[in-house]
This record gives C-alpha cells, sequence and structure tokens, in this order.
C-alpha cells in the first residue's frame, strides 16, 4: 500500500495597516422644505477658550455731510458695510464694538469712501499706499 502524504508550503504575508476609507454619507431626505436662514453677521472668533473679555470701544466721527458711516478692520474682515456708526446728529456719528485683547487696524467708510480715523492716537502705512488707524485693546 502506497501512503500518500500532502505537503504544506508555509506562506508568509506581509500585513500593512491602512487608514479606514470613510463611507460616503447618504443625504437625508427632509420631511419639509428648508428655508434660508438670515445672513450671519461676522463675528471675531477667539482660537482659545480662555478668560480674555471682550472690551467695548466706542468710534466717533465727525462727518457732516455724511449719509452713511461704517468702519471695516481687521476685527470684521474689512467688510466695508457689516459694522455701521449711528448718526447722532450734527454731522456726528457714533458705533460701539467688542473687541478681544490685541492690536486692531480700521478704517471708516464714509459714503464709500476709505477714512482713517482723525482722532486715532496710532496709525500705519497700509498696502495701499494710505495709513490705517490702529487701536489696541489690552487685557
Amino acid at each position: 500500500m502506497m501512503k500518500i502524504t500532502k505537503q504544506r508550503k508555509k506562506v508568509s504575508v506581509n500585513v500593512e495597516a491602512v487608514a479606514p476609507v470613510p463611507a460616503k454619507p447618504v443625504p437625508a431626505k427632509p420631511a419639509a422644505p428648508i428655508k434660508p436662514a438670515a445672513p450671519a453677521v461676522a463675528q471675531p472668533v477667539s482660537a482659545k477658550a480662555e478668560s480674555r473679555q471682550a472690551a467695548r470701544v466706542a468710534l466717533q466721527l465727525v462727518e457732516p455731510a455724511a449719509k452713511q458711516v461704517y468702519v471695516a478692520g481687521s476685527f470684521n474682515g474689512w467688510k466695508p458695510d457689516t459694522t455701521p456708526l449711528a448718526p447722532l446728529g450734527n454731522g456726528r456719528w457714533k458705533g460701539d464694538l467688542n473687541l478681544g485683547p490685541g492690536r486692531h487696524e480700521y478704517l471708516f467708510v464714509v459714503d464709500g469712501r476709505w477714512l482713517p480715523d482723525p482722532s486715532a492716537k496710532e496709525s500705519v502705512q497700509n498696502p495701499f499706499g494710505g495709513r490705517n488707524s490702529v487701536l489696541t485693546v489690552s487685557e
């Protein structure tokens, strides 16, 4: 009688860890039509949730002929129409800002014209050949 034996070969396999591929999300069907939300107003965001308190800063400008006055700066992405100043009468305009500690550059936007703050204690050269007003909020 003949004996049949099976020979087994040893095989080594290298296995590498692979990050799982996330599944594609399946969009849910809304039960009712979604109404668009009101436009959001840009607000400065602090990267750290420390005890850094925002300071209330009042800006004032005297421009008797102005019809609209805004302030644009590093605190609102230099958007010229998001932070309006309110007319106080007799050509006086006032706006209150809540600013975190630090150095903030800004300009007034008076009827579409970008103007530095004449009462700013500090200003710096900007890349457009003019000057930006600077205010510093301490902690």
